[in-house]
């Protein structure tokens, strides 16, 4: 049987991401959708997204824009390298991103530039880094760029009465468009998690790997989840993101 498989933020942990596959073990016929964040933070963002090319040519693989993929495509791409970026962790990416082959380099701009915004799946379940605020969804987004840098899709169901319903008149819209939302981006170590948690009916699959958290991967049917090691011990000589 077929299984999609989540992976959250890998934010530049090469070696937590062959971790992750390592336990996982996908078959051909499993389909892996990765919510973003690729880089910046630890050592290996080259690295990580060399693999990810490579795992796209055997496996069906789906991956979503994150807010550091589209800093990193900027730097890469128009020499964008402005200070905010730079503070949160891509100062590692562009370390990593110097004295390249113009072949290399080619081809992570093509991989950057075909990470897609979101993704809905044949089960109505929607799949994106961030979140979104339109009402009508994430199509009707008048600044795509949300899709990547919302917070309020996350603060808004961890501070949902748990005992709301769908039919409730109170419930956020927002979440009746989809049977269910698997995002990243905001670490769930911020409220005490490092396990993928779930509010209403979305799944955070950030569990801090650019912190010191694990690198988490879910199966969407089971909710059966496996993880890398914390991902800061696999760098002891590095900081990651502060």
């Amino acid at each position: 049987m077929m299984r999609t498989l989540v992976f959250g933020d890998i934010h530049g942990g090469y070696k937590a991401l062959l971790q992750a596959i390592k336990l996982v073990q996908p078959a051909i016929e499993d389909r892996l959708i990765f919510v973003g964040d690729y880089v910046d933070g630890w050592s290996e963002s080259l690295e990580v997204i060399s693999y990810l090319i490579a795992l796209s040519e055997k496996h069906h693989c789906i991956f979503i824009r994150g807010n550091h993929d589209e800093l990193l495509y900027k730097f890469l791409k128009h020499g964008d390298a402005n200070a905010m970026w730079l503070a949160h962790g891509g100062e590692s990416s562009k370390k990593r991103y110097e004295d390249l082959s113009e072949e290399i380099l080619n081809k992570h701009i093509e991989f950057l530039e075909q990470l897609r915004n979101y993704y809905v799946d044949e089960e109505n379940r929607l799949y994106l880094h961030a979140g979104f605020t339109d009402q009508s969804g994430p199509e009707h987004e008048f600044y795509p760029n949300t899709m990547y840098w919302d917070r309020t899709l996350w603060e808004m169901v961890c501070g949902m009465d748990p005992e709301l319903t769908p039919n409730d008149t109170k419930y956020p819209k927002r979440l009746k468009l989809f049977s269910e939302i698997y995002i990243g981006h905001t670490p769930t170590t911020r409220i005490g998690k490092a396990v993928p948690t779930q509010f209403a009916n979305v799944w955070n699959t950030d569990t801090g790997a650019a912190f010191k958290g694990p690198l988490s991967v879910i199966d969407v049917n089971t909710k059966e989840f496996w993880q890398s090691d914390p991902v800061w011990k696999l760098y002891p000589n590095e900081q990651g993101r502060n």
